[in-house]
C-alpha cells in the first residue's frame, strides 16, 4: 500500500516519477487566469486564520458543506471562524475521491508542513498549527506567491476598473512577480440584464464617452482597452452561456441596444443577436491588439432562486449546461477568420461531453501566429479533477497536438491554490508516463522534457508573449 499523498502521489510508474520530479516539479508557475483580489497583493495581506484563507469565498467548499447537511449559519452565516472550520473538517473526511480532498491536503503539506489528514477529530490540531504559521512573515500574500514559484498572475477585471492596485504593484520594486489585469467585459455585453443601463452609465463616466448607441459603446470599450493595454493587459476573458452565432444587421443591433438601455424587455433571439455582434467586435479588436481571447462557457448559473435571493451570485449554485451548439461556435470563429481577424483563442467548456467537439473544431482555425493558436483550455471548474483532467488531455492528444497545450491555471480566489498546478502536473506526468511505459511513445527524455516542461510552463509563456 502506498503512503497517503507521499512524494509519488498519483505517480504509479518509474517514468511518471522521473517526468514529474526531474522536469515538471522544477518549473515555475504562470497563472494566466484567476479571480484573486489584486488589492490583497498590493497591501500584502496577512490572514488571521485558516478559515479566512479557505472558506472566505470558496463556493467549491460551500457546496460540499451543504451536501453534508451543514446549516448555512456555519457556511456563509454568522458562526465563528473556528466553528466554520470544524464543519469543513467534518465535511472533508466524507469527501473521499473528491479533488477538494487532495487540494486541501496538498495545501496543508506545502504551506503548513502538515502530513496528517484533516477530519473532525484533528480539526483542533490543524486549526492551531495553521493559525500559528499564518502569523509568520513568510505567510503574507506576497510571500505565499513567491514561495509558490509564481512568475506572473493575470487577474480578472472589469472595463470600468481603475486598476489602481495593479499600478501600485507595478511601481513597487520590492515585489518582482508581475500582476497584470485581464479584460472581462461581460457586464458591457449583458444587454438583457435589468442593471444594464446603470452599468452603461458608469462606463460613460469612466471612458468620457456618452454611450447612447452601440457605436458609442464600441468607442468607449476601445478607449478602455487602450488603458488596459497601457497597464500590461494582453488577455481577455468571457463567461458565456454558450458561444452563439446569430448575425443581425447594424440597424437591428442598434435597436436592441436602445431597448436594453431603456430597460425594455429583450427577447432571447435579440439577446443572441446582440451578443454575437458584441463578440465579433471584441474579437476583431483583440486581433488588432494581439490579445488572447478566452471564452468560458457551458454553465447554468444561479439555479437555486431561494438561495440566490439570500446570497447573490457565485455562492455555489451553478451547474453544467449541456446546451452548447458546436456549429454556432464554429460559425462564430469562421466569421472572424473570414476577414483574417481571428485572435489567439482559448475555448473552455464546462461540459466534458464537449471535449471532442472542441478538439476537432480548433484544428479548423489554426495559424502561424502561435503553435496551437486556437487552444482547448484545461479542464475547468467541475472538471478539474483527476478524471476530468485525464479525459481532457487524452481527447486533446487524440485529436490535436497535446505537446502544444498551454496547461493549467488556478481559476481561484485563494492564494493557496497554486498547488492545483502541482496536482495537474502529477496527473499529466502519470498520463504521459503511462504511454511511454506501454510502448506508445519512445523513452526519449530529450523530447519528453520538452513536452512536459512546455505544458507545465514554457508553452504558455510563448503563447501569451509575456516578458519573462
Amino acid at each position: 500500500m502506498k503512503a497517503f499523498m507521499d512524494k509519488d502521489f498519483l505517480l504509479s510508474t518509474e517514468t511518471a516519477k522521473k517526468l514529474y520530479h526531474d522536469y515538471a516539479e522544477q518549473m515555475p508557475i504562470l497563472d494566466y487566469h484567476c479571480h484573486i483580489n489584486p488589492q490583497e497583493i498590493a497591501e500584502d495581506r496577512k490572514f488571521e486564520n485558516i478559515t479566512q484563507v479557505w472558506l472566505g469565498g470558496d463556493h467549491y467548499k460551500w457546496r460540499q458543506m451543504r451536501s453534508n447537511g451543514v446549516d448555512e449559519y456555519y457556511i456563509t452565516g454568522g458562526a465563528s471562524d473556528r466553528e466554520k472550520f470544524q464543519k469543513w473538517a467534518e465535511t472533508l473526511e466524507m469527501a473521499i475521491g473528491n479533488p477538494l480532498y487532495h487540494w486541501s491536503h496538498l495545501e496543508l503539506q506545502r504551506y503548513f508542513g502538515y502530513t496528517g489528514h484533516l477530519c473532525g477529530d484533528t480539526a483542533e490540531e490543524v486549526w492551531n498549527l495553521c493559525n500559528e504559521k499564518l502569523q509568520q512573515d513568510d505567510m503574507t500574500v506576497r510571500n505565499i506567491i513567491r514561495r509558490s514559484n509564481v512568475k506572473l498572475i493575470c487577474t480578472t477585471d472589469d472595463p470600468v476598473d481603475d486598476l489602481k492596485w495593479h499600478k501600485m504593484i507595478a511601481e513597487d520594486d520590492s515585489f518582482d512577480v508581475q500582476v497584470l489585469p485581464a479584460w472581462r467585459p461581460d457586464k458591457a455585453m449583458n444587454v438583457e440584464k435589468p442593471e444594464y443601463s446603470d452599468y452603461i452609465r458608469t462606463l460613460s463616466e469612466v471612458s468620457g464617452i456618452e454611450v447612447k448607441s452601440f457605436a458609442a459603446l464600441k468607442e468607449a470599450l476601445l478607449k478602455r482597452m487602450d488603458f488596459f493595454a497601457s497597464m500590461g493587459c494582453s488577455v481577455s476573458d468571457h463567461a458565456l452561456e454558450y458561444v452563439m452565432y446569430v448575425p443581425a444587421s447594424e440597424e437591428k443591433v442598434e435597436e436592441i441596444f436602445s431597448k436594453g438601455l431603456s430597460g425594455e424587455s429583450i427577447s432571447r433571439e435579440e439577446e443572441m443577436m446582440f451578443k454575437t455582434a458584441f463578440m465579433q467586435f471584441v474579437g476583431k479588436a483583440y486581433h488588432e491588439k494581439n490579445w488572447v481571447m478566452q471564452i468560458h462557457y457551458g454553465c447554468k448559473r444561479d439555479n437555486n432562486k431561494l438561495m440566490y435571493d439570500r446570497l447573490g451570485p457565485d455562492t455555489g449554485y451553478d451547474c453544467i449546461n449541456n446546451y452548447a451548439p458546436s456549429a454556432q461556435t464554429a460559425d462564430f470563429l469562421n466569421s472572424l477568420i473570414a476577414t483574417d481577424e481571428l485572435p489567439k483563442t482559448i475555448l473552455y467548456s464546462l461540459n466534458p461531453n464537449d471535449n471532442e467537439a472542441i478538439g476537432t473544431m480548433i484544428g479548423c482555425f489554426q495559424g502561424t501566429e502561435a503553435a496551437g493558436k486556437i487552444q482547448q483550455g484545461s479542464a475547468w471548474w467541475f472538471n478539474d479533477h483527476k478524471q476530468g483532467m485525464t479525459a481532457q488531455m487524452t481527447s486533446l492528444a487524440n485529436l490535436g497536438l497535446l505537446g502544444n497545450f498551454i496547461g493549467m491555471l488556478t481559476d481561484s480566489r485563494s492564494f493557496l491554490s497554486y498547488t492545483r498546478h502541482e496536482y495537474f502536473r502529477r496527473i499529466m506526468c502519470e498520463l504521459i508516463g503511462g504511454w511511454v511505459e506501454n510502448g506508445e511513445y519512445p523513452e526519449d527524455y530529450k523530447v519528453l522534457e520538452k513536452i512536459v516542461c512546455g505544458i507545465s510552463y514554457n508553452n504558455a509563456v510563448k503563447y501569451f508573449g509575456f516578458d519573462l
